[in-house]
């Protein structure tokens, strides 16, 4: 099967202008078929600020009221996603930018907790892997912003980890699937202030033994326990690590491989 790598990339690399650069010249520079999701990073916090639109985290989660919903709308789905795609065509790289409602390409359900009320905040139904094929197909390189919608009129705000991961197990019956979550860490480490102690390689025995002696740190966790759900859903390898070093991750020199077992 041909080889697709679904790439996402953290907030922290959108808000850098020099690392994001570094990083589209890299992302365009892959020869294979390719899908980059992105996060929102802190712009649409400061644009909130600067409306006096007060904002609520609750466990690292935005509250998307109907005010939110609207600025991270037009921050991740206009001026985010339209500059990466204006970036990545300036390296040679046919990029087409999209929202979950354009081409139907994510579908997604308002997420409903007993204890809180998150908003606007969607969980996701269903990818489109018919569309996003036929836009592989023709060799563009889609560009995901974290915007769902219901199939009824509403958008929602959805976490980016779960639309690439979601992304990834849908385009596994068209492609042999790499899953990269890049971001600010050089991988999964035993020492979560120590760069040097990337774990290279997991596997699920290997994960069972570092949660049982607590070596990996709690913020970790649901990563990892969505990278072996993506595996199981037929995504051949998962491979978490530094953004800027995104050729060594997809050559397997740099960061850590999470694999089923051979």
């Amino acid at each position: 099967m041909e080889q697709l790598y679904v790439i996402k990339i953290g907030g922290n690399i959108v808000d850098d202008e020099t690392k994001l650069a570094l990083f589209l010249n890299a992302f365009a520079a892959i020869d294979e078929k390719k899908i980059l999701v992105h996060g929102g990073g802190k712009l649409a916090t400061k644009m909130a600020a600067q409306l006096n639109v007060p904002q609520q985290m609750v466990e690292g989660r935005r509250i998307t009221d109907a005010e939110t919903l609207k600025i991270v709308t037009m921050v991740y789905a206009g001026l985010i996603n339209k500059n990466i795609v204006a970036q990545l065509q300036a390296a040679d790289c046919d990029a087409v930018g999209l929202s979950g409602a354009d081409g139907n390409a994510i579908k997604a359900h308002k997420r409903v907790v007993k204890e809180l009320d998150y908003g606007f905040a969607g969980d996701v139904d269903e990818v489109n892997a018919g569309f996003l094929h036929a836009l592989l197909q023709q060799n563009l390189s889609p560009v995901l912003a974290p915007i769902t919608h219901n199939g009824k009129g509403q958008l929602l705000n959805t976490n980016a980890d779960t639309i690439a991961q979601e992304t990834a197990k849908a385009l596994s019956k068209f492609y042999d699937v790499s899953l990269l979550y890049s971001f600010e860490k050089s991988g999964v480490l035993l020492d979560a202030e120590d760069e040097n102690t990337v774990i290279p390689v997991i596997t699920k025995e290997t994960y069972k033994d570092l949660k049982e002696k607590s070596l990996v740190f709690a913020g970790m966790i649901p990563k990892l326990d969505n990278a072996f759900a993506a595996l199981d859903s037929g995504v051949r390898k998962v491979i978490i690590g530094k953004a800027d070093n995104l050729q060594h991750l997809l050559n397997g020199e740099a960061g850590t491989s999470i694999i089923n077992e051979q």
